[in-house]
């Protein structure tokens, strides 16, 4: 029975530094930082992140061209749920030596991210450290900045017991949980997945700004929204909910990628330790008014009504209904 702990990621122990980090920066613990320009009236948002051990995948294949697609999402995707408009990225490319033909294939992959994601390359730095990488293996690290005015800031404080929660479906698994899908395949297993378990997460840019956009012009809300990444829907959600509330998610509401069911049955992977690890098939996650669905749906049909809103007690929390 494999855990994401036993594949060398303790979940707990980051929720801890990120506590320690929060009563020294309490600004800190969103999936985007606001800083205030223009007296108050405006914010730049600002991302930060990495691709994890999915690059050990792209190492042992030697396929680099869609890595810095990940690279972009992961920013990209924070800094969309606090309602910004993205506007730049910058990269870290770090390496032992510099292979050229490679380099090319990550940036050319960092540049359709950043036309994807509706960002503008604007710099980055490129880093040769001889004997500090292993041969062939390098690290990638993305800084995203958006802006969004006052007024349209998302911060879940307007989610109410009776709201809706809607989901976007995901490309797959996205650039999370790989130390354990490394471990559950291996080898001659791990080829034959590459294709698969090497498609680029998914950049919700123009979904995002469609949705907003129709519902300003009809004075409705996206009142919350969370980028499904390690710690799955059940530790992510939360992060935008307010307290004395809970999410009750239908996991029957959407299919979920027949990956997910592969790591789970060759890994004899708990369930729990399923929902806490990947994103299950669902990206990014919305809280609406029950009013605004209809809206929502013609705005982009492949919404999906994952779960509602309910009363609760202390700390927000999320809860897999049973099927």
């Amino acid at each position: 029975m494999l855990t994401y702990k036993k594949a060398g990621v303790d979940i707990d122990a980051a929720d801890k530094l990120v506590e320690f980090i929060q009563k020294k920066a309490p600004a800190i613990g969103g999936f985007s930082g606001l800083y205030p320009i223009d007296g108050g009236e405006t914010f730049l948002a600002a991302t930060t992140d990495g691709v994890g051990t999915k690059l050990k995948l792209a190492f042992a294949l030697d396929r680099h061209e869609t890595i810095g697609i990940d690279l972009v999402a992961m920013c990209v995707n924070d800094l969309l749920t606090v309602g910004a408009r993205p506007l730049f990225f910058l990269d870290y490319y770090a390496m032992g030596k510099l292979d050229l033909a490679k380099s090319k294939r990550i940036l050319s992959g960092i540049l359709e991210g950043c036309r994807q994601g509706g960002l503008a390359l604007l710099g980055g730095e490129t880093a040769e450290m001889p004997g500090f990488y292993a041969g062939g293996e390098y690290d990638l690290a993305g800084f995203a900045v958006g802006i969004v005015s006052k007024g349209d800031v998302i911060d879940g404080s307007k989610i109410f017991p009776g709201d809706l929660v809607v989901g976007l479906p995901s490309s797959g698994v996205h650039s999370n949980g790989f130390s354990l899908v490394r471990k559950v395949f291996d080898g001659r297993h791990l080829r034959r997945r590459a294709a698969k378990l090497l498609t680029p997460t998914r950049i919700y840019t123009s979904a995002i700004r469609r949705l907003m956009d129709g519902f300003r012009k009809r004075r409705q809300l996206i009142l919350g929204m969370a980028h499904i990444t390690g710690g799955g829907i059940p530790e992510n959600l939360p992060r935008v909910l307010p307290p004395r509330t809970k999410a009750v998610i239908r996991p029957g509401s959407w299919r979920i990628p027949a990956v997910f069911g592969e790591i789970q049955k060759r890994g004899k992977v708990p369930e729990a330790e399923m929902w806490r690890t990947f994103n299950m098939g669902i990206g990014m996650v919305l809280v609406i008014r029950p009013n605004s669905l209809d809206l929502a749906r013609r705005l982009n049909p492949e919404l999906i009504p994952i779960g509602r809103i309910e009363a609760g007690e202390g700390e927000p929390q999320v809860v897999l209904e049973a099927p």
